[in-house]
């Protein structure tokens, strides 16, 4: 294997025993800075779910989860959660093992309309409003058509019930209670229709397996139609518009008034769509098309170059994240909130700036489960820390395209990447494979007459991370000496002639 052939026979003492699967895991759904905010927000999870735990994070941060369980449970689980889109789409199975986790009373979920002013879409993803509409099987038909009007009291009728007798001549008059304000109109995203109701319920079939939430109704006309709501006229308009942005749903879809959609044939569940911005707010500047195409990258559905550039696929990627983290229909509040995820997520796994002398190359990497092993050549070797069952080998060395074949070799043959996978390109060569102990991920390039990269070895048991932490990794390598591996020009074995006079 020419260059690289001096460390064939000394592979990697790993310890992937350690890597076996943990016992117990969480659901990871959400992050927060502070105590109060974290409370807050793990409360409101509460009400959909019973195992709600909180533990803390570095840097301030606290980390909220459903837990914890077998993973085999937690696998299933969060399949399912993430179908019914009752959790965030880049939620992950995280080890409970080691955690001071603290549960979360339940609290009972606030109904539309209640006193608090909860609408049931106030916060991300949070799935209290999943809950169907309904009581002892019986569909709340006013609360998810709009028909509410009939129960808000007049002006006229609430004075009458609040007047006072007048019993005697010094009786004074109490002041009539000022009557409710009439509950805000709701409103229902009109998505596709039908006059044969069999076709009708293949189509909401179709329709659940990107908008979980929507459901059947029988219009005055006759005719069955799929629609997505309840919602408030604002919020609707704003999100109608988001979605055609991001072809989730007919260009001649619609906002339709509660009151003429009928009566409900098959229930829905209420959607957690992000309030859209005041109008009189100041706009969210949007963050750097970088930091954005980072933040895509880590959610996994981008897998363009971090150029900057305001490209097909970063528009692409951008309206998908929209769609599916419902975190706003603004796109710059909605990156916003996908780079603080990504940012809570780097907290935790306590990503620090590695400069490796050895090979001169900078990158972040997760050194609380990492500790350095040793040098030999163009290698720098880092294995597990703790019975982590992590590892990372950084490379650097003269070169071209053969030399980065012939690497790829030497991590085939050495086990670091099982049974790779591969894509070859002029200059480029990554790897992925994986066994019944770990997952693992090579990448090189040719750089400026360089062959350089990484290998990157994780647990089989959280597979979620390690796509992550590659992609952070590959994103963010950089070079930032000349490495103290690196072969020096060897003094010739005849003197010139100069030097002889």
């Amino acid at each position: 294997m020419r260059r690289f052939a001096f460390v064939i026979g000394a592979a990697l003492p790993l310890a992937f025993g350690a890597a076996a699967q943990a016992e117990d895991v969480v659901i990871r759904i959400e992050a927060k800075r502070g105590a109060e905010a974290a409370r807050a927000s793990a409360e409101g999870w509460a009400t959909a779910f019973p195992d709600v735990v909180t533990f803390p994070l570095a840097d301030g941060w606290i980390g909220i989860a459903l837990g914890p369980m077998p993973r085999e449970a937690a696998t299933a689980r969060l399949e399912q959660l993430k179908q019914e889109r009752k959790v965030p789409g880049d939620s992950f199975l995280s080890a409970a093992e080691g955690r001071d986790l603290t549960p979360v009373a339940r609290a009972a979920p606030a109904a539309p309309g209640a006193p608090d002013g909860s609408t049931g879409n106030a916060s991300t993803f949070r799935q209290g409003a999943g809950q169907p509409a309904e009581e002892d099987g019986e569909p709340a038909v006013g609360d998810l058509a709009g028909e509410d009007a009939a129960t808000a009291a007049t002006p006229e009728s609430a004075a009458a019930e609040t007047a006072p007798e007048n019993t005697t001549e010094n009786t004074t008059a109490a002041a009539p209670e000022p009557a409710p304000e009439p509950a805000p109109a709701q409103f229902f995203l009109r998505l596709e229709s039908s006059t044969d109701r069999a076709r009708a319920e293949e189509l909401l079939a179709k329709w659940r397996e990107t908008l979980p939430e929507a459901g059947l109704w029988t219009l005055p006309n006759g005719r069955s139609a799929i629609a997505f709501g309840p919602m408030d006229e604002a919020t609707g308009t704003a999100w109608l518009k988001a979605f055609k942005a991001a072809g989730a749903v007919p260009k001649d879809a619609f906002l339709s008034p509660g009151e003429e959609m009928g009566e409900i044939a098959i229930i829905g569940k209420v959607p957690e769509l992000g309030a859209p911005p005041a109008p009189d707010a100041a706009p969210v500047p949007m963050p750097p098309l970088e930091d954005i195409q980072r933040a895509l990258r880590w959610a996994g559905h981008y897998d363009g170059g971090i150029d900057g550039k305001d490209g097909p696929k970063t528009r692409a990627a951008i309206a998908e994240e929209i769609v599916r983290l419902r975190a706003s229909p603004d796109t710059a509040t909605a990156m916003a909130e996908l780079i603080r995820r990504r940012e809570a997520w780097r907290a935790e796994m306590g990503l620090t700036e590695l400069r490796d002398s050895h090979t001169g190359l900078a990158l972040p990497a997760p050194m609380d489960k990492l500790q350095f092993d040793r040098a030999e050549r163009a290698l720098s070797i880092y294995g597990p820390k703790d019975g982590s069952g992590a590892a990372l080998i950084l490379f650097s060395q003269p070169g071209s395209q053969q030399e980065m074949l012939d690497l790829a070799g030497l991590v085939t043959a050495l086990g670091w990447v099982p049974a790779p996978q591969r894509q070859v390109e002029r200059g480029s060569v990554t790897l992925d494979g994986s066994n019944q102990t770990h997952i693992g991920h090579a990448e090189a390039r040719v750089v400026e007459g360089r062959v350089q990269g990484f290998v990157l070895i994780w647990p089989i048991s959280d597979p979620e991370d390690q796509h992550r932490l590659a992609a952070e990794i590959s994103d963010n390598l950089t070079r930032f000496a000349p490495g103290a591996g690196e072969a020096q020009p060897e003094a010739p074995a005849i003197a010139p002639a100069a030097a002889q006079n």
